[in-house]
């Protein structure tokens, strides 16, 4: 089980939004690539990059510091003598030269969320594109699945939506409560299970974790094919250990994700 440190990006600067709501913006760091650096020197073996202006705006908006971050990784791995630390990033990601860039620049991976829904050809195009290189964000709310940084409702059932993308090839797919999101209410376990057990591609857990007993209950159901969780304010404010919950989670799972 991967904990992955989200590291949102809002005016170059580091911060933790309350349900998406951009008014409700904490900044925890005017220093991205130093942010990043302080969570792989806490054990972190993935990042999980989103650019908010990029959501809000529909195209990148703060690629400036994502570079930073990037070769402030890179060096880390070369120091390190790690072959990989993969860096995952979404929001604003509307067209294929975008993602052909940030792959390039050195992103593993690249979430799609509003853009999958709303134009699930450009999706299919992605997923042939980039093979291998493209997860889908799923963000939703009584089963629901919203768009546009979360202001909208569409009628889409998450399920349902999944299953078609599996079927495009997506790596992946990152589920967010969004009710539960910065809130550190919890997560959604039952609704994150139901929806592992809908599709043969991994699960990447978002939204509410608040503590340990978090991180220990998603290790608890793993094996339904949830690969990892991504954390947030729980980390920026101290309810989360990231280093003694990663431990604790490869004491759980075996180390499968080490």
């Amino acid at each position: 089980m991967l904990l992955i440190p989200a590291i949102d990006l809002k005016d170059g600067h580091c911060v933790r939004l309350k349900q998406g709501d951009m008014d409700l913006a904490t900044v925890f760091s005017e220093d991205p690539a130093d942010m990043a650096l302080h969570w792989l020197k806490k054990g972190a073996r993935r990042l999980h990059l989103v650019d908010l202006n990029g959501a809000f705006a529909g195209k990148p908006k703060n690629e400036e510091a994502i570079k930073s971050i990037l070769t402030a990784v890179q060096d880390y791995a070369e120091e390190n003598g790690i072959d990989e630390i993969p860096v995952q990033l979404g929001g604003g990601v509307r067209d294929l030269d975008t993602i052909e860039r940030y792959l390039d620049a050195g992103i593993s991976y690249i979430i799609v969320g509003t853009a999958a829904v709303k134009n699930p050809g450009f999706l299919h195009d992605a997923c042939g594109a980039f093979p291998g290189h493209i997860i889908v964000g799923l963000d939703a709310k009584d089963g629901k699945v919203a768009t546009d940084g979360w202001s909208k409702m569409s009628g889409h059932e998450v399920i349902d939506l999944a299953k078609k993308f599996e079927g495009y090839g997506v790596e992946s797919i990152i589920y967010t409560d969004i009710g539960r999101d910065g809130m550190m209410g919890g997560v959604n376990i039952d609704a994150t299970v139901k929806l592992a057990q809908a599709v043969r591609i991994p699960i990447i857990a978002s939204g509410g974790v608040h503590n340990l007993a978090d991180v220990e209950a998603l290790c608890a159901v793993q094996d339904e094919g949830i690969e990892g969780v991504i954390c947030g304010r729980s980390i920026y404010e101290g309810t989360l250990d990231l280093a003694s919950a990663q431990e604790r989670a490869d004491e759980l799972t075996e180390g499968a994700d080490a």
